[in-house]
């Protein structure tokens, strides 16, 4: 297979996996089964492409072979007798359908499909972490690594987690529609904290040779959006999708043309997409009007709107930042908040400050995996002077991220320390 022909498959996999598996679980009715049969289309494109080349429309390759293995799969358990008590009644609903207008059926309703999915994978029946697990998993499109990275946990664990997941809402039953509104409540919060991971994928890409990858930020978007409309009078759904609006507005700005990143106060402002931070700002009104200024995501969406408002990054309002940092590490006590919060501390009250919040953050050892803990501790040591010891963390922080662009970045930032310490 050219090299070519693989990262095509790959960038159109990332685009198409979660319609194709939304499109089959309605279908077949079980997750896990649905996830095969479309991994079995990708087999599929994996052997074909290479030799007949990429077809002009993927997307709806990919979906119409899904299409044709899921009637494979009916056309088999009825030869053999051996249907699924799950699935018995939808294959005699749907038999002629199914072998007359399958791919129609399919392609119907796919933003709809998509959330069906997701509030089924956040089901009540699975614990907390698995819910985001199998979301991402299904609906983001991400590998069992890039989750574990996003969790800060093993790959093991976030693997076990996706496997027994799925086997327990196969063994449940759970069925595939959209959730009443009582039990859509109580499903909200592993929906929206899914959506953002899914956005926060995009926005700094965990591992490989992009430092953002747009189409997951699209998703998760998009995902919000419809969220929005369906639960319109929950803020905190406004507040997530304020916060994705206003960080999605500086996705242009983040890289350069050569593909390099772009640190946030080191963006030309004038690349940021202006209707993107007004849709955020209304949204966060929208959030604020229903009572929801105090919510975690609500409050990073204020943190956000602090950095849109300003039209230099000399502008920032770095004590407002800080203060509501302050109030989130209350709401929502977490060693990556107290590191944001450190650095907003150090920006609005100087490095020492900061480094005293970061340094207490190493003692806990929390973090101690976490490539931005000694990179945030080497831009404080560098501005105090340190330049020597501000080095070391830069080349640890690069020792442990997983992204091609950002280690580039860390080791050129190490470089410079030695230009730093040597003098003119």
């Amino acid at each position: 297979m050219t090299s070519a022909t693989h990262l095509a498959i790959d960038a159109v996999w990332r685009i198409e996996s979660a319609k194709i598996i939304a499109g089959l679980a309605r279908m077949v009715r079980d997750v896990g089964l649905a996830e095969e049969l479309a991994q079995d289309t990708l087999v599929s494109a994996l052997e074909r492409w290479p030799a007949t080349g990429v077809p002009e429309n993927p997307g709806a390759w990919l979906m119409a072979a899904a299409k044709h293995r899921a009637i494979d799969h009916w056309r088999r358990l009825r030869l053999l007798e051996r249907k699924h008590e799950e699935l018995g009644h939808e294959l005699e609903l749907r038999q002629q359908m199914a072998e007359t207008d399958f791919a129609a059926e399919l392609d119907d309703d796919i933003g709809d499909d998509l959330l069906r999915l997701m509030f089924i994978a956040c089901h009540p029946v699975l614990p907390a972490e698995a819910r985001v697990a199998l979301t991402l998993r299904l609906l983001g499109g991400l590998t069992t690594d890039e989750i574990a990275r996003a969790f800060l946990v093993p790959e093991p664990t976030v693997a076990q987690r996706i496997v027994r997941a799925k086997r327990t809402l196969a063994e449940a039953r759970i069925p595939f529609e959209f959730p009443r509104a009582d039990e859509r409540a109580r499903r909200l919060s592993s929906v929206l904290e899914a959506i953002y991971l899914i956005f926060n994928e995009g926005y700094s890409a965990t591992a490989g040779s992009d430092w953002v990858r747009p189409a997951l930020c699209e998703d998760a978007l998009r995902l919000g959006r419809i969220l929005a409309e369906l639960t319109p009078h929950e803020p905190e759904v406004h507040g997530l999708v304020a916060l994705m609006e206003l960080q999605a507005s500086r996705l242009r700005a983040r890289v350069a043309e050569t593909g390099e990143p772009v640190l946030l106060l080191d963006q030309n402002r004038a690349r940021w997409d202006y209707v993107l931070v007004g849709r955020g700002l209304a949204a966060l009104d929208r959030a604020e009007q229903l009572g929801g200024a105090q919510g975690p995501y609500a409050l990073q969406a204020a943190i956000a709107a602090c950095h849109a408002r300003a039209r230099t990054a000399g502008e920032t309002d770095w004590r407002r930042i800080a203060a509501l940092y302050a109030a989130l590490a209350q709401l929502a006590p977490s060693p990556v908040i107290e590191l944001n919060r450190a650095v907003a501390i150090a920006m609005a009250y100087g490095p020492a400050a900061g480094l005293a919040l970061v340094d207490a953050l190493v003692a806990g050892q929390a973090l101690a995996k976490y490539h931005l803990l000694p990179s945030v501790r080497g831009d404080l040591l560098l501005k105090l002077g340190r330049s020597s010891e501000a080095r070391a963390e830069f080349e640890h922080a690069a020792a442990l991220t997983r992204n091609d662009r950002e280690r580039t970045l860390l080791l050129e930032r190490a470089q410079a320390c030695d230009k730093i310490a040597s003098g003119p």
